[in-house]
């Protein structure tokens, strides 16, 4: 992925010389093909440039119009670039290549910023408006690209990396102790704050206006809660998302290069390939060729995957390549945290960046993943509320018969009462209910006692504070599970951690399960098409056919990879429980880390006293990394030891 910065003095003083090259300089694995900067008086603007679509081969960052009043930086693509390119000419606008950043400065020119909702696509930018003196920034809709900035005494400092930001003068290099709170706890609300303090991103479908003052941000979309629902028979539903999956992937799929997909056998990421090699079979690929990939875990039980991704190579007539999962060597987190001055990751993640520099070293610049198939496919009994609200006793009555089918008349009753009949009642008979039921009041989130006095005091404002946060009201049952995901900080979260992977590697992750047009979808279906039974997906399962292989059709399983987080934690407990917390007894209760490694070796089907421990090590790294004099910013990441499993 490419990599952006900037630096804004809005009190008109000139941007300090060489800044920007030193913040451009820290992201320089995000520009193999090049480092361009534009400066003008207080304005300092850089791009780090990776070329993934043919389209791109033309495109110059930063970018300027004519006389230069408008200057664009953007690490993106643009995905209806055909569209918006027909819409431009239509106009009178003046295209002067084929290229996407193009496309949106052309946009902002000829809109405004409402330019921006025409624009459809993964992207971060920042366009500098010199008659209006204003920046404007905007993130895509679903978070794909990263966008952090800082704002101080009237100046905008933005990057794609955080540690960029760092590089200016000023910016602090401590630590959020409301968000290191939620790494310890392994519970996150926060999501415009990050781990460092003073640092903010910039939420997904969210743009920002800077005039000078305090930055002004407003969510320019969201999914249409109130979309009627047509009155489609089932498998005319089926149809519509067959065509939408095989629309998004084919869109996510323009590039330059060979296209690399992940295939770890699931129902999503075996889909988004099988979809991906039909294209290409029937000449609608818009990329050379696809080449799918999965993690090779070698008698590690619940993580092997690969009979599943063979049998999908074996349906299709290719073959899926095997990567060995990389096992990062506990130094590597250390000199990742003090590289990027941030929380190095997780091994559940890192154990891909041996696939990811497999598929960058056989020519691949875009990733396909299937990441959104759990979030946007899958399901919930609340059809039983969705069909009784709406009185389709038919679909009501197919509901019910399928779930007695599969767990029994009686567990289909209570879920129909739970899901169907209670939402219905009035507030105090829905309490009584609840406590008929043996509900009572919500269990509550696990007590924290690991962590100090303070840092849980800090917790409970976190959670109160997430709590206080408006709600959209759902239109419909099944859109109350989709909301929250939409505003889990986690999601977002992981997915900043996968993109800074897959940067280092030289790769564009893209995610076809995850674009706007699939979270609409799915907002916008009914309920009852995402479980039926005990099938989960049963749309995505029923819309496929016979394009994927019998043994992942009727898969139930998910890998499990406990095995990557105990490589490590089975051989840390001096370093967990006497060094670390001895050194950060402001961070933890007496005992506070040893009580969460037993409860690790007590229960070794627990998750999150592995997630807990893992969050402490990884807090204690970044913390050692930003009280360390800064690194040498180098043009290459530091290269440090790996193992592999």
């Amino acid at each position: 992925m490419s990599g952006i910065a900037g630096i804004i003095h809005f009190g008109g003083a000139p941007v300090e010389p060489g800044l920007i090259e030193t913040m451009s300089a820290a992201m320089a694995h995000r520009g193999p093909d090049g480092i361009r900067h534009w400066v003008k008086g207080p304005v300092a603007l850089g791009q780090c440039m990776l070329r993934t679509t043919p389209e791109s081969l033309e495109e110059t960052q930063p970018l300027t119009n004519e006389d230069e009043s408008l200057a664009l930086v953007m690490d993106g693509r643009v995905d209806n670039w055909a569209e918006l390119r027909r819409d431009l000419v239509g106009q009178d606008a003046r295209l002067r290549d084929r290229s996407d950043a193009e496309l949106v400065l052309r946009s902002y020119e000829t809109w405004g910023e409402g330019g921006l909702t025409r624009v459809e696509g993964d992207f971060a930018f920042v366009i500098w408006d010199a008659r209006r003196r204003t920046a404007f920034c905007a993130r895509d809709r679903t978070g794909a690209r990263p966008f952090f900035y800082h704002w101080h005494r009237k100046t905008l400092v933005f990057a794609s990396e955080k540690h960029a930001i760092l590089a200016v003068p000023g910016v602090p290099r401590a630590l959020n102790r409301a968000v290191l709170a939620e790494f310890l706890a392994a519970e996150w609300h926060s999501r415009r704050e990050t781990l460092l303090d003073g640092i903010l991103r910039l939420l997904a479908a969210h743009r920002m206006t800077v005039r000078g003052e305090e930055p002004e941000q407003e969510e320019y979309w969201r999914p249409d809660l109130k979309a009627p629902l047509p009155p489609r028979r089932d498998e005319e539903w089926c149809e519509h998302y067959r065509e939408l999956l095989a629309d998004s992937v084919r869109r996510l799929c323009r590039s330059q290069k060979p296209v690399a997909c992940e295939v770890s056998g699931g129902l999503d990421s075996s889909a988004v390939f099988c979809v991906a090699e039909h294209l290409r079979r029937s000449g609608s690929l818009p990329a050379p060729s696809v080449e799918g990939f999965t993690l090779a875990f070698s008698d590690e039980g619940e993580a092997d995957e690969r009979a599943y991704a063979r049998a999908v190579g074996e349906h299709l007539g290719v073959e899926v390549r095997e990567a060995p999962p990389s096992a990062m060597a506990l130094p590597w987190y250390t000199a990742r945290a003090r590289s990027f001055c941030d929380f190095p990751g997780y091994p559940n993640g890192t154990m891909a960046l041996g696939l990811m520099r497999e598929a960058q070293g056989r020519g691949s610049r875009v990733l396909l993943n299937g990441i959104g198939g759990d979030e946007w496919l899958g399901g919930s009994r609340a059809y039983y509320g969705e069909e009784l609200n709406e009185r389709r006793w038919r679909t009501l009555r197919a509901c019910f018969s399928a779930d007695a089918a599969a767990f029994g008349t009686r567990q289909a009753a209570a879920w129909f009462g739970r899901h169907g009949v209670l939402p219905l009642l009035p507030p105090r008979l829905k309490q009584f209910a609840r406590r008929l039921l043996g509900r009572g009041r919500d269990g509550g989130f696990q007590d924290p006692f690991w962590l100090s006095p303070e840092l849980r005091d800090v917790l409970d404002q976190q959670r109160a504070r997430s709590a206080a946060q408006p709600v959209h009201e759902a239109a419909r049952a099944g859109q109350a599970e989709l909301l929250g995901h939409l505003s889990d900080a986690y999601h977002g979260l992981a997915a900043e951690m996968t993109e800074s992977f897959a940067a280092e590697t030289g790769l564009e992750v893209r995610r076809p399960l995850y674009t706007p047009a699939m979270i609409q979808f799915a907002f916008a279906s009914p309920a009852r098409l995402r479980l039926r039974g005990n099938t989960n997906k049963y749309m995505h399962l029923q819309a496929l056919g016979g394009m994927l292989p019998g043994i992942v059709r009727k898969r139930t399983t998910k890998a499990e990879f406990s095995i990557v987080f105990r490589q490590h934690l089975d051989r840390m407990s001096d370093t967990l429980c006497r060094e670390i917390a001895a050194s950060r007894a402001d961070w933890l209760s007496p005992q506070g880390a040893s009580r969460v490694y037993r409860a690790y070796h007590e229960d070794r089907r627990a998750y999150w006293p592995a997630w807990v421990l893992w969050g402490l090590y990884g807090c204690d790294r970044l913390l050692v990394g930003l009280t360390s004099p800064p690194p040498r910013v180098a043009a290459e990441t530091p290269v440090a030891e790996e193992c592999k499993t």
